[in-house]
């Protein structure tokens, strides 16, 4: 017996859920960005992620974002030249949701509060 906590073999096989779905629970806050366009701005928005770089890592590693996008991974540069050519129409939505948020308190936030 060995004094140390070990580590499960990489190679060894797992039971996790099949579906992505199973891993979203029902309150979970990604169900209602899903609600919406432009969902990778807005969970970036909402959970101060801001850089495209840090976006397409979300992407490709976060299972809330691989929900949110349907296991697409768009690259920084495309996550980059879109806010550059439509920054003011992703301000807009994110305003909107923020104003959604505080008229239904949604997320569990109590009025939307928390959601600035």
């Amino acid at each position: 017996m060995s004094r140390f906590v070990e580590g499960v073999d990489r190679g060894q096989s797992t039971i996790f859920p099949e579906y992505l779905e199973d891993w979203i629970c029902e309150d979970n806050p990604v169900r209602a960005i899903d609600l919406f366009l432009l969902k990778v701005y807005i969970y970036g928005y909402l959970n101060r992620v801001q850089s495209s770089r840090r976006l397409e890592r979300e992407a490709g590693r976060n299972v809330e974002v691989m929900w949110l996008t349907g296991r697409l991974a768009p690259d920084h540069k495309t996550i980059a030249d879109f806010r550059k050519d439509n920054g003011r129409a992703i301000r807009r939505v994110c305003t909107r949701f923020v104003a959604l948020c505080r008229e239904t308190a949604i997320l569990g936030l109590p009025g939307g509060n928390s959601v600035s």
